[in-house]
């Protein structure tokens, strides 16, 4: 078998009738073996050909077995690869201080060929699944960080688990692009995905570079908040200033891309609770009124504007120019303050 296939072994040992056989049987048995003669030629070669398990010795001139093995696993490079010693020192003492050394196994000498085998074939096999698990581990961490916060994230990584939380001073934004399920019947289902890819990537790195966080997207649609899941005194601030990103952006967009798109947003201010929902797939929400006045917001507002509350308002500081609409009445509410935000601030 080739290096490749999890198979490398170094062995290391000052004898080289010892070499020879060790090198001899794990060719044999489908193993890819190098050779080291001395504890620090050991280190040299496992630094730069990362085996998949060492073979080695303990009594050597220079550098022993026990030295070497203490240098590997102080060296993150080489400290996880499994150790197998293979001594004559054979007293419960000597066996003792490996494992305590960091080593996985144990071989007296003189050794039986197919003990050597079987010991070695079993750490590798355990080494495969240990990889294996490390890397399906490294891709739910990477799920998580792309589906959750990355503090609700973290959470649920240490303890299992995410308390809902109440926040009673948050900013939420929707967004909608005009005419899309008329236009979206008339594109490629892949030309479409490209599309709202390309957006909402853009609207993501601008939540990101404001401290906001985008809570999910529902078709064209772009749910955001800030002060969630972490508190900002400023949410109101950062989030409106985030809708002027977006719709810049778009603009920007709009004059070299062969499709145009128009979008509409909302923002609303005021309290909200946060929290996973689901068992075996994970969605971090937010609800509460806040959440759908702030889809008032966008319903009420018109292509390319940004529609804000008096809530809003009043926490923007007049660090915008905007304008008012009025009490504008809304679908199952009482009227409502409603203002335009121009696009530049004071």
């Amino acid at each position: 078998m080739s290096a490749s296939n999890g198979n490398l072994v170094l062995v290391v040992d000052d004898i080289e009738e010892n070499l020879k056989v060790l090198s001899e049987t794990l060719v044999q048995a489908g193993f890819h073996p190098l050779q080291a003669k001395s504890g620090e030629r050991a280190l040299q070669v496992a630094a730069a050909a990362k085996p998949d398990l060492i073979l080695l010795d303990i009594k050597m001139p220079g550098m022993d077995g026990f030295e070497a093995i203490e240098r590997l696993k102080a060296d993150p490079a080489t400290a996880d690869i499994p150790v197998i010693f293979i001594s004559a020192l054979n007293q419960i003492e000597d066996k003792v201080r490996g494992f305590q050394a960091g080593a996985v196994d144990y071989v007296s000498k003189p050794f039986q060929k197919e003990e050597v085998v079987a010991r070695v074939g079993t750490h590798l096999r355990l080494r495969t699944a240990l990889r294996n698990v490390e890397n399906e581990r490294a891709k739910s961490e990477l799920l998580l960080s792309a589906l959750l916060p990355e503090s609700v994230a973290t959470e649920l990584k240490e303890t299992g688990t995410s308390e809902p939380r109440f926040f009673d001073d948050v900013s939420i934004l929707f967004s909608d692009l005009v005419d899309f399920t008329s236009r979206s019947a008339t594109l490629e289902p892949r030309v479409l995905i490209a599309e709202l890819n390309e957006m909402t990537g853009a609207f993501d790195r601008i939540m990101r570079e404001r401290g906001c966080e985008r809570i999910k997207t529902i078709g064209d649609a772009y749910f955001a908040a800030s002060g969630i899941p972490e508190p900002n005194p400023d949410h109101a601030f950062c989030l409106v200033g985030a809708a002027v990103a977006m719709l810049d952006w778009l603009e920007e967009r709009n004059r070299t891309a062969p499709i145009e798109w128009k979008m509409r947003i909302g923002v609303h201010s005021g309290a909200a609770v946060a929290g996973i929902v689901g068992v075996s797939r994970y969605i971090y929400d937010v609800f509460g009124d806040t959440v759908n006045i702030a889809s008032r917001m966008e319903g009420a507002s018109k292509p390319m504007e940004i529609n804000i509350s008096g809530a809003t308002l009043n926490l923007l500081g007049g660090r915008f120019d905007c304008e008012s609409r009025g009490a504008v009445p809304v679908k199952g509410s009482e009227p409502l303050e409603m203002y335009w935000v121009k696009r530049t601030p004071k």
